[in-house]
């Protein structure tokens, strides 16, 4: 092989990883629009953290509000329905996991560590069917008095527990705390 092969030979290597270079910065260029279009707006970025004024919501009703564009359930629940919810034994739970973001991730589905507060009258949970992402009817709906899925029959307790249905996990109960009387703080 002559010295003028080789030198060929090593220019032909460097078109082809040359080429190659330009091909890969010109996709990743492509294709990141693509992948940067699905990250949170401005909008909801802003929203991440929102403050909630619950100083009107009696016991025995709820409030709903929207945040990160789903909806919330804050409900100030009766003695009835703490004491319903507290009768119930772990083990007659589908899902005996909290399923609450303020524990840790292995936290039992007591009604304990569902609640907001010591006394178990704040409830706070994402207002989002396990199963298929739909929006329970509240106010005593269902078999067991908390919240219940009409589209595919999915039936959660005054705490919010999957009882009976399809649905997989409990209510999930998002990162919240009273930062003052009346004032809720989601995120």
């Amino acid at each position: 092989m002559s010295h003028v092969e080789q030198a060929e030979g090593t220019r032909r290597d460097f078109l082809y990883v040359a080429t190659g270079a330009a091909g890969a910065v010109a996709a990743g260029a492509a294709i990141w629009p693509l992948i940067n279009q699905m990250n949170p707006s401005a909008d909801v970025q802003a929203l991440s953290s929102i403050e909630v004024d619950v100083s009107g919501v009696q016991t025995g009703t709820q409030l709903r509000v929207k945040w990160l564009g789903k909806p919330v359930f804050i409900r100030r629940r009766t003695e009835a329905e703490i004491a319903a919810a507290r009768a119930v034994p772990l083990e007659d739970l589908p899902d005996p996991v909290a399923r609450n973001a303020n524990l840790p991730a292995d936290a039992p589905a007591t009604d304990q560590n569902r609640a907001l507060d010591e006394s178990g009258e704040w409830l706070v949970m994402m207002g989002v069917c396990t199963h298929l992402g739909c929006v329970p009817l509240g106010d005593g709906a269902g078999d067991f008095g908390g919240w219940f899925c009409p589209c595919h029959g999915s039936h959660y307790d005054t705490a919010g527990r999957i009882r009976k249905g399809p649905a997989p996990e409990n209510l999930h109960v998002p990162v919240a705390a009273f930062v003052s009387d009346g004032m809720l703080k989601l995120g």
